[in-house]
Order: structure tokens, then C-alpha cells, then sequence
């Protein structure tokens, strides 16, 4: 049970790894600093904030917004510290409120990384403060727990730094708000009000295609036609009432319409024995994002649970009736003649029907969920959607980053055309590798190399493609190693374009020139984090997360550069930098078993449709399918050529 604490009460804290959930009704600035047992911030180099966002164990946004997630790891912390004090501020100028007491109650949360709520806490009382000590998450006797502070500051960011014994306080309140700056305008919008009893909207205001705030939709039991190439509206009022955040927890019912008079919620009754009617971002979570990834999440769960008790009592009817056969066979006077052979028949009748029983229950579970993802697909933003969906057509440049990615599609043999976006939480915590080779699937049996190889790049630059559409302009580079020049066909939309960091390297002198320049890069961006010295970074130093494509791995590189690359993949992803290989594996044999944690590392993708995704909750083999543009589809070099330009005007 969630424990809703108040003003200097303390719980114990179950989880070491934890999500912290910051809402409030205008745009804050969230941090947190690290002290030692008796509670003293060591220095800057202690506080994590929008201009230095990460920390041994500890991350923070890096922009001011309405809702926050903070993750902590109290595990990866410094041994020395015992304390992790999360702190609130307001921002200054962007026409934003100047004290807390002019917005909405500040709400914290701390979570398990599954979505389960620890505990929570409603700041309350606050006036003329504009910071605001949030929580404490503290060790005693080797045991964390968490306390609920609530402390503001009139003085705003300088005087709650000061309070934490931080020296020059009032130069880094400034270097914070400086650093968020050009972040509040790519604020989120507030989360749901919370009503009278304390409890949380359901749902709040709808997003637009690009992600930022839209107006608020009427309610309606299925989403309205698209018109036009523009995104499909999302349907996302909903009555108000108390929320689970456990992920991935779902709606039950459809939400009612609202009354045409009061613009209120009220009843819509479903038919009794019906289900009720599929609704997009039908979901928990504090933004429509959210809502729909946790959907599509409950989805994948859904059809996996529901197919593996398909299976489990088909395998059952099997056994029992093996088992009723053995009996038979096991008495010599029922193993011939008649009464054997109407043994026989109804042990097999009992099978058939309970297998039959067990299908009629799968086929209403399936179409249930085939219905649901009808209405999920038109509605999903372009980071979730796939690329004939109509959201491209209407693509923006977004001003923020999405909290997901899609992969391609998931599906089971039970249903082959009910299809599951797969998405991956960003930033990356694996690169990805596209399989050039043949692995195994029928796709490929008829296939020859150099056409798996084609698909193969294809598919790559879908991903960068995507990677770079999703994010805002400037927070995302893509740089590609082609050691052969032999995918520049399949590059071209990249290369004309005009959204690489450089044109593909290609040659010795060019593997080497990139692998060096972004091994560099993760060596001094480490160091500076670890440090807390990321103001001191070179000012040329491209902070953006980089993604680096490698065409025909590893051909074209010596052992120096598998070394650097090795490294990229280990050490990149903590510092924003990914790997995407595109790669034989039987080609590496050469490099016998020193290239075995690299492929382990990273996350195996196929050009084709292939099945060897395993699910080990359950037991099944995924089938993937991997993105594809519509035949005879310019949607691609459209969106590439959309980015393009807004690199352009944003480095003027």
C-alpha cells in the first residue's frame, strides 16, 4: 500500500534502484545533492541539476518541466555518500510564476522501477518561497529510508544552496538557471489537477503530434478519422479518481463521455457481457505519451499471458489425454476390440473439446486486443508509430524528446496479423546490431547475401532516420562508418540529406578519424561527470547524443579499432553515445571469441522477419518484423529533409 506521507515523516525504502516523480502545476527546476553522514554537500560537484544532469547513481532532467522523473540507484552511489536531498526551484523570467504559492501544491512519489508507488508527498503550506526542499532519501544502520521535508526558501535557489552548505551559492544558482534558460520553453504541459480528496485526474491535456501541449479532446469511445495527412485527434478527458502508477496497469472500462452541457464526465453504460470499447491512452501514466506506451506495454503482456494459457491447457488436453490412452493400453482386456477403440475416441473427444474450449477462450481474448490495437496505432505519436502511419505526413520537428522508441513490430503464430509495436525505453542502454547474415528464418532461406546485406543497411538508416526525427533539433548527431563504400545506395537518403555529422567515413584513415574523435569524447565527457567538472568540457565539444553506424562490421578494421569500438559500446551509453553495427556474425569468426561480449552487449535485430526474440517469463519466441516504408513512399527523405533544415536555422 502507497504511504502518503506528511511534513517530517520518513519511510522505509524497499527498492535500492528508484524512480522519483515530481509534478506541479507550473515549470520547476528539479535537482538533488549528495552528502556525506553528517549531511554536508562536499561541493558543486555534489549537486546534480538541468546544467549537469547526471551523478554516480543519480540523474536528473535537464530542463525545467511540469512533471519530472529523477533515477536513483542507491547501490552506484559514492561510498561516502548518505544522503540525497532532491530540491525544487522556480525558474527565473519565461513569464512563470515567482513563488510556489501562486501554482498548484508541488507532488513527489517515489517508485519502484516497475511503476509501483513507495510513498508520496503533497508540499503544502508554501507562499512566498520559489525553492523548496522536496525529500530526503537518507542511510541509517545500513538501511535506506526516505523522509518528507517540505522546506522552502524565500530566497529562492541561492539561499536553499546556501543552506546546504554549498560555497559561491548565488554563482551556481545562476550557472542552474542559466543552463535551463533555453529549456523552459520546451516545457511540458501540467499534469492533471488533483481534485478535492488528494487524488490525481485520471487524464490530462492531449499532445500534439511534435509533443508539446494541445488542447484538451472530447472523450469518445473510439478516436475520430483522420482527415487529411495530419495525426488523428486523441481522445483524452476522462472522469477523475485515483491512480496506480504500477506499470504497465491498465484501464478496465472506457472512459464516458463528457455532458455537452457541463463538459463533466457521466456515465455511458457498456452492455452487460460486453467488453467495453477500446480508447486510446486508455492507460495510466502523466502524459498521453505515457499513457500509450504503458498500453502498448499492457498489450504485449496481455497477448503473451493470453497465448501461453492457450498453450498451457492445449499441452494440458494433450497430457490428459496420453495419459487416459496409457490406461487403456495398460489393460489388456480394453487395448483391442470395441471397448478399446471407444476408449480411444473419447479420451480423444475429451481433448478436442477441452482444446477447443481453450481456442474459443484465446479467439476472444485475441480479438479484444486486435480491436484495442486498432484504435492504438492511429493514435500513437512519431516516435511510437510506424512509417505508414498518417503522423508522418504531418511531421514537426519536436521540442522534446520522447521517453520511447520503436523497433519494428511483435507478434505471436497464433495471430500473425495482430502485430505489437516494440518499444525501447530511451536513452539506449544497448546498441543495437542489424544482422546481415543468415539467421535462420524462412525470410532468408531464398535470399542472397548481397540482398540481406542491402536490407540489412536499409533497416539501419529507418532507425537513425527515426532517432533523429523524434529528437529536438541539435540533441541528436549520427555519424557512419561505410569502410568499403559499399552501402552508399542504401545511405543516400542519410548522406544527400544532409543530417549526418560528416559524410560516411570510409577507408582506414576514416574508421580511425571517427572511432578517435568519439572515443575522445566519452573519455572527457566520464571524466568531467565523474568529476563534477562539466562546465571545464572543451566549448567544440558536441554534447548531443551521438549514434555511430558501422556499415559491414568488421571488415575494414584492425585490432585497434575493434579495441576503440569495444570500448564505445561498454562505456557510450552512459554518456550518450550508441552503437548501431551492421554485421555478419559468422564473417567475425576470423576474430575468434574476442568479439563474443560485443555481440552479447548489444541488442540483435534482423532485416527480415525472425523469430528469435525469446520471452523468458513465458516461454515464447517472438516473431520480429522489422520496420519498412510503404512501396513507392517519399516519406522518408520528406522527414530527413524536414530535420535537415531546422539543423540549418538553428545554427544560424
Amino acid at each position: 500500500m502507497t504511504a502518503e506521507l506528511v511534513r517530517g515523516q520518513n519511510h522505509p525504502l524497499p527498492h535500492t534502484r528508484l524512480e522519483i516523480r515530481v509534478s506541479a502545476g507550473a515549470p520547476v527546476i528539479a535537482g538533488a545533492t549528495l552528502g556525506d553522514e553528517n549531511g554536508t554537500v562536499a561541493g558543486a560537484q555534489w549537486i546534480a541539476h538541468p546544467g549537469s544532469p547526471a551523478l554516480p547513481g543519480l540523474e536528473v532532467s535537464r530542463q525545467a518541466a511540469a512533471d519530472h522523473r529523477l533515477a536513483v540507484d542507491l547501490d552506484a552511489l559514492p561510498g561516502e555518500v548518505h544522503r540525497v536531498t532532491v530540491l525544487l526551484a522556480l525558474p527565473h523570467g519565461a513569464g512563470g510564476p515567482a513563488r510556489f504559492g501562486a501554482v498548484a501544491a508541488p507532488f513527489a512519489a517515489v517508485t519502484a522501477l516497475d511503476g509501483t508507488e513507495v510513498a508520496s508527498f503533497t508540499i503544502t503550506g508554501l507562499d512566498t518561497e520559489s525553492a523548496v526542499v522536496a525529500l530526503e532519501l537518507y542511510r541509517r544502520q545500513g538501511a535506506w529510508k526516505m523522509r518528507a521535508v517540505g522546506q522552502g526558501y524565500a530566497g529562492g535557489l541561492t539561499a536553499m544552496l546556501a543552506d546546504q552548505g554549498l560555497d559561491r551559492a548565488a554563482e551556481l544558482a545562476d550557472t542552474i538557471q542559466e543552463a535551463v534558460a533555453n529549456g523552459v520553453t520546451r516545457s511540458v504541459s501540467a499534469p492533471p489537477p488533483r481534485t478535492a480528496d488528494g487524488d490525481r485526474a485520471r487524464r490530462g491535456a492531449s499532445l500534439t503530434a511534435s509533443g508539446a501541449p494541445g488542447d484538451t479532446a472530447p472523450s469518445s469511445t473510439t478516436p475520430p478519422p483522420a482527415t487529411g495527412p495530419s495525426h488523428p485527434a486523441v481522445p483524452a478527458a476522462a472522469p477523475t479518481g485515483p491512480i496506480s502508477y504500477a506499470h504497465p496497469r491498465r484501464e478496465t472500462t472506457a472512459p464516458p463521455p463528457p455532458d455537452a452541457a457541463t463538459n463533466r464526465p457521466v456515465a455511458a453504460p457498456t452492455p452487460p457481457g460486453q467488453p467495453a470499447p477500446p480508447v486510446a491512452g486508455d492507460a495510466s501514466g502523466w502524459s498521453m505519451d505515457e499513457r500509450l506506451y504503458n498500453q502498448v506495454w499492457g498489450m504485449f503482456e496481455d497477448l503473451a499471458r493470453t497465448t501461453a494459457a492457450y498453450r498451457s491447457a492445449v499441452d494440458f488436453a494433450e497430457s490428459r489425454m496420453d495419459q487416459e490412452l496409457d490406461r487403456v493400453l495398460s489393460d489388456p482386456r480394453s487395448r483391442i476390440g470395441s471397448a478399446g477403440d471407444a476408449a480411444r475416441a473419447a479420451a480423444r473427444a475429451r481433448c478436442d473439446e477441452l482444446t477447443a474450449r481453450a481456442r474459443e477462450a484465446l479467439d476472444r481474448d485475441l480479438a479484444q486486443l486486435t480491436a484495442e490495437a486498432e484504435v492504438v496505432e492511429p493514435a500513437l505519436p512519431a516516435a511510437y508509430a510506424g512509417w505508414e502511419s498518417p503522423v508522418w505526413h504531418g511531421y514537426r520537428v519536436p521540442a522534446e524528446g520522447p521517453m520511447a522508441l520503436r523497433l519494428g513490430d511483435l507478434h505471436l503464430p497464433e495471430r500473425p496479423e495482430l502485430r505489437i509495436p516494440m518499444l525501447v525505453r530511451l536513452p539506449l542502454e544497448r546498441g543495437l546490431w542489424v544482422d546481415s547474415g543468415r539467421s535462420g528464418s524462412e525470410a532468408a532461406a531464398f535470399m542472397d547475401d548481397g540482398e540481406l546485406r542491402r536490407l540489412a543497411v536499409d533497416t539501419a538508416v529507418l532507425h537513425a532516420a527515426r532517432l533523429l526525427a523524434v529528437h529536438p533539433v541539435g540533441e541528436y548527431a549520427v555519424h557512419v562508418i561505410d569502410p568499403a563504400g559499399s552501402a552508399a545506395a542504401s545511405l543516400a537518403p542519410l548522406a544527400e540529406s544532409g543530417v549526418l555529422a560528416a559524410p560516411p567515413a570510409a577507408g582506414a584513415g576514416g574508421v580511425a578519424a571517427v572511432l578517435g574523435a568519439l572515443t575522445q569524447r566519452v573519455e572527457l565527457v566520464r571524466m568531467a561527470v565523474s568529476g563534477g567538472a562539466t562546465d571545464a568540457l572543451p566549448p567544440d565539444l558536441d554534447t548531443a547524443d551521438q549514434l555511430l553506424i558501422v556499415n559491414d562490421f568488421p571488415h575494414g578494421f584492425d585490432d585497434r579499432a575493434v579495441t576503440q569500438l569495444r570500448y564505445l559500446a561498454d562505456e557510450g551509453p552512459a554518456v550518450g553515445v550508441h552503437l548501431l553495427l551492421i554485421a555478419d556474425r559468422e564473417d567475425a569468426s576470423a576474430y575468434g571469441p574476442v568479439l563474443d561480449p560485443l555481440w552479447r552487449s548489444l541488442l540483435r535485430l534482423t532485416p527480415v522477419p525472425d523469430d528469435h526474440l525469446a520471452d523468458p517469463w513465458v516461454g515464447h519466441a517472438w516473431t520480429y518484423e522489422p520496420p519498412r516504408l510503404p512501396e513507392g513512399s517519399g516519406i522518408l527523405r520528406q522527414v530527413l529533409s524536414q530535420v535537415a533544415q531546422a539543423r540549418t536555422n538553428w545554427r544560424r
